[in-house]
């Protein structure tokens, strides 16, 4: 039952789960709270995928005929039988995959973003110009309004002079304070996670919902930073000019496909204090009581054919 219910749980947190969060309203007044939501709901599905793989595994030491654990093949199926030795053994191994599916994608996923920041920062570092007394800056000479950053620790905030004739220098500071913000947070360290986590889940049980809602979710917080230094109105209409700019891989961006839903938020009601609580208790709920009812079980059924 505790495999069982391990996996029914870990179906639900990288399915049905993200699916209904992505389609709330209330993230966009608690993105902070939401995006720590969203991280719990995620590592929760990464230890119940492995949980049941341990659960299974468990199973495997049944006792023998001395009332002793089971320690090898022929025992475990003389007691098992092999339809549901062979059960165990290829959930187990599936779990296994997964778990080194995780490994490889985190691996895979940051060499490769780094790879294409570095070559992109080579570039923009040649081709772009410093401004304002800022090392980090550079400033494209592209008529189109750009507005990006390259995190890492030689980050960069990329501009083109199409943006600086664009934005008067309120919308610039609100610009600048947005992406500034993507840096000192390290939003794609969040970003990382979760492309590494729908990566190694198969194609059938996975949803793009998280990733979806993290990438909007880390771009408003960044709004609410600029917000605090520039006002909503040079925000808005610094996102505008700049939504159809388009934006290498690895960087994050001022404007994009989001940008109506931000704008749209920055004249809506501001962030609760209550929501943030309730999705900040509702994390530590996901993380916490499904091991506590779940994981006991198993436990102490290890404990007793090993210590009995």
């Amino acid at each position: 039952m505790s495999a069982l219910a391990f996996t029914f749980l870990a179906l639900m947190l990288v399915g049905p789960v993200p699916a209904l969060l992505a389609r709330a309203s209330w993230p966009m007044r608690a993105p902070r709270a939401a995006i720590v939501l969203w991280q719990s709901i995620a590592v929760a599905a990464v230890l119940s995928a492995f949980s049941a793989g341990l659960a299974i595994a468990s199973r495997l030491f049944v006792p023998g005929p001395d009332g002793r654990p089971t320690a090898t093949i022929t025992s475990e199926i003389e007691v098992l039988g092999w339809p549901l030795w062979s059960v165990y053994v290829l959930v187990f191994t599936v779990t296994l995959l997964i778990g080194v599916r995780l490994l490889m994608a985190g691996v895979q996923v940051a060499v490769a973003t780094r790879r294409r920041r570095a070559h992109h920062r080579m570039v923009v570092d040649l081709l772009g110009g410093c401004r304002h007394g800022m090392s980090g800056l550079r400033v494209l000479d592209v008529a189109e309004p750009l507005a990006y950053c390259l995190p890492g620790v030689r980050s960069r905030v990329v501009l083109s002079e199409g943006t600086l004739s664009a934005l008067s220098d309120a919308e610039l500071a609100a610009i600048l304070s947005h992406e500034r913000a993507h840096l000192r947070a390290r939003h794609d360290l969040v970003l990382e996670l979760f492309i590494a986590v729908h990566t190694a889940f198969p194609r059938f049980v996975r949803s793009g919902s998280a990733l979806n809602a993290v990438r909007l979710l880390v771009e408003m917080l960044a709004d609410d930073a600029a917000v605090r230094t520039a006002g909503p109105a040079p925000l808005a209409r610094a996102l505008v000019a700049c939504a159809a700019g388009r934006t290498p891989s690895g960087a994050l961006a001022g404007g994009g496909p989001t940008t109506l839903i931000r704008v749209r938020r920055l004249a809506g009601r501001p962030n609760s204090l209550l929501l943030s609580l309730g999705a900040y208790t509702t994390a530590a709920a996901v993380l916490v009581f499904p091991t506590v009812a779940v994981a006991m079980p198993w436990l102490t059924e290890l404990h007793r054919l090993f210590l009995s």
